[in-house]
């Protein structure tokens, strides 16, 4: 009855609004103010400060300058290893495995198609029809600058508009089509085996989702879908190497992964509800 009665609370809280105003307060430096929400959100969370960069609440203006904390160099050791990809986010698999005639698993009972994910156009989807995907969820907790799990060169930014329902577990296995139906920024990226999709998807009083490219992604209030076009060759071409930051979300939510068809396989230890570590080897490149 609790969860039916969360789920209920969801569809008719004003999301957007919410999250704006979340933001604002994120984003304000209220000093001592500031310093005691960052306390109690460590103490609630149980945060490890001792591999972030600045350790002490008291080092950071804003909530959002600590939500995003870098962490000390070599906290998320990379493996090197050619052929191979890395964890892009600290988190926790929801789902992964094969893109089955265009379509991704989001919980038992719930899937929705790569083509709705990536902001409806059938050619940016095509390559990935019978691919593989991941979705991993970053929790309060977690470390929250997204990077990249090989090297890349972007070919394509896409905003697409949306609701903003929460992410967590309870919501996928609720909410039809939430990865496709929520605010999201899709970056893609031609790599050694293909075209390559990172999703980025809001959430609930998630305030802003940014890329170390285009800073915080904030297209005009509407229903249309906004693309960017980058270079792929030449002075101009944003090529990203493997484990090199490639973004970040202000308060938590989700990232979902898509690969072409043949391309990749992911080690067998890892299925949903297996918690990732940024850095660390998710699987090999065919």
């Amino acid at each position: 009855m609790l969860d039916r009665i969360k789920i209920a609370f969801q569809y008719i809280l004003p999301k957007h609004a919410v999250s704006r105003l979340v933001g604002k307060l994120a984003a304000a430096e209220a000093g001592a103010l500031t310093t005691l929400l960052i306390k109690l959100f460590i103490k609630q969370f149980k945060i490890n400060m001792a591999e972030a960069e600045k350790s002490d609440a008291s080092d950071y203006k804003t909530f959002n300058e600590f939500f995003t904390r870098p962490l000390k160099d070599g906290a998320r050791p990379l493996f090197e290893q050619d052929n191979t990809f890395v964890h892009p986010v600290d988190g926790a698999v929801s789902q992964l495995g094969p893109i089955t005639n265009g379509r991704i698993i989001q919980a038992k009972g719930h899937d929705y198609t790569v083509q709705e994910l990536l902001g409806g156009d059938a050619a940016t989807a095509l390559p990935f029809e019978n691919g593989q995907f991941a979705t991993i969820y970053l929790a309060p907790k977690d470390y929250h600058r997204i990077h990249m799990p090989v090297d890349g060169t972007l070919k394509e930014m896409i905003y697409v508009p949306g609701d903003l329902f929460s992410v967590n577990p309870l919501t996928a296995q609720n909410v039809p089509n939430l990865f496709a139906r929520n605010e999201r920024v899709v970056a893609i990226f031609d790599t050694e085996f293909g075209p390559m999709s990172m999703v980025l998807v809001g959430a609930t009083i998630v305030a802003s989702i940014e890329t170390v490219w285009a800073g915080t992604v904030t297209p005009p209030t509407g229903k249309s879908v906004f693309r960017w076009q980058y270079d792929t060759k030449g002075a101009n071409a944003i090529h990203l190497k493997k484990g090199e930051e490639m973004g970040r979300f202000k308060l938590g939510s989700t990232v979902v992964l898509t690969f072409p068809e043949n391309s990749i396989e992911f080690l067998p230890e890892y299925q949903a509800q297996s918690v990732t570590r940024m850095g660390e080897q998710f699987g090999i490149i065919k």
